[in-house]
């Protein structure tokens, strides 16, 4: 039998960061790949997320979050954010206005999604979140951040061309 984590090395995706603030008002974030969209009507999405993670709790105590789409050039942002490192909101520049669910990376991210916390299922070592989106800020560069067989890639050129990006 195969491994499904070798199998799912080899299925390229985006990398987003995962951000919220705990009870103590502390923000908390984690780079996740296991993203995706669920229904328009009501718009809603889910992210995978181990479980007991610290940004997990957050979502958890507070009931909402923010999944923040890596541009191409951000590749730093998602190691930091993988390395759990303590000070990585110390380290990128990030903002939480009025309404939003969990900390914006405004410099990283092409797209933030604000989400209010509808369910939550465990499933082995990972807890699925399922967030119905409030708000949606396009920063306009619209190149993301890949990730698939264990590296971090870009688009193909050609792909941006014939895009006009």
């Amino acid at each position: 039998m195969g491994d499904l984590r070798t199998m799912m090395a080899a299925f390229p995706t985006g990398v987003g960061i995962v951000a919220a603030v705990g009870a103590d008002d502390r923000p908390w974030g984690m780079t996740c790949t296991s993203i995706a969209s669920v229904a328009l009507d009501p718009p809603c999405l889910l992210v995978c997320l181990r479980r007991g993670s610290p940004t997990l709790t957050a979502i958890l105590e507070n009931g909402g979050f923010a999944l923040n789409l890596l541009r191409a050039d951000a590749q730093a942002a998602a190691e930091l954010f993988a390395s759990g490192a303590p000070d990585r909101f110390q380290r990128v520049r990030w903002t939480m206005n009025p309404g939003a669910e969990g900390p914006h990376l405004e410099d990283v991210a092409h797209s933030t999604a604000d989400c209010r916390l509808l369910h939550q299922t465990t499933i082995g070592d990972h807890t699925v979140v399922y967030g119905q989106v409030t708000r949606i800020n396009e920063r306009g560069d619209v190149r993301p951040l890949m990730y698939g067989l264990r590296e971090f890639a870009q688009w193909p050129a050609s792909v941006l061309l014939s895009r006009g990006i």
